[in-house]
């Protein structure tokens, strides 16, 4: 049972570094460093916890909050999918690493994770995007940073959570990818 819950925590966590890397991560790093409910003392990721890594975390989320505008084109957000991807994969094997032995396959499980989260976000914020007027489109950077930073708190403070968030994430994807087919269906109706 606590190989599940460890597993959907990871789990959770990594879905939401994929949200928005920077601000979980750091919340994973001070939860880490206080022991409340994930500690990386004795493991191999015990790096995730310490000052130096915090202190890296706020700095990262501070300059991407700055610089959100450079982050939202085609290379900038491919740097921050693969600077989370990296990110979840280190989050989620440290936490299989606090209580079993075997954590190699967070290094798999985590980028996936956090990938597809990005992925099913990015077409929610773009479709919510296209609808708002640009003083409202401004703030929805600040949204995806208060759902990723409740996603991980709540994956760390209860497991199950994540789960939540991961099929959130895939109904989000199969929502996507079934309006783009609804798109222009109406259209054909007035023939």
């Amino acid at each position: 049972m606590n190989l599940l819950l460890d597993i959907l925590q990871a789990a959770g966590v990594a879905a939401a570094i994929g949200v928005r890397p920077f601000l979980p991560a750091l919340l994973l790093g001070v939860l880490a460093a206080a022991n409340l409910g994930v500690d990386f003392d004795g493991t191999d990721f015990a790096f995730l916890e310490s000052p130096v890594f915090i202190g890296a975390m706020a700095g990262a989320f501070v300059a991407s909050i700055a610089g959100r505008k450079a982050l939202e084109d085609g290379s900038g957000a491919l740097f921050i999918t693969g600077f989370g991807a990296i990110l979840a994969a280190l989050a989620f094997a440290g936490q299989l690493d606090d209580r079993f032995d075997v954590w190699w396959p967070g290094l798999l499980a985590g980028p996936l994770l956090a990938v597809l989260a990005t992925f099913a976000v990015s077409g929610l914020f773009g479709r919510v995007r296209a609808r708002l007027d640009a003083s409202t489109q401004a703030t929805l950077p600040y949204y995806a940073e208060g759902i990723a930073l409740a996603l991980a708190g709540l994956s760390v403070a209860a497991p199950p959570v994540g789960l939540v968030g991961v099929v959130g994430a895939v109904v989000l994807m199969r929502g996507g990818k079934r309006r783009e087919g609804e798109k222009y269906a109406g259209l054909r109706i007035l023939r």
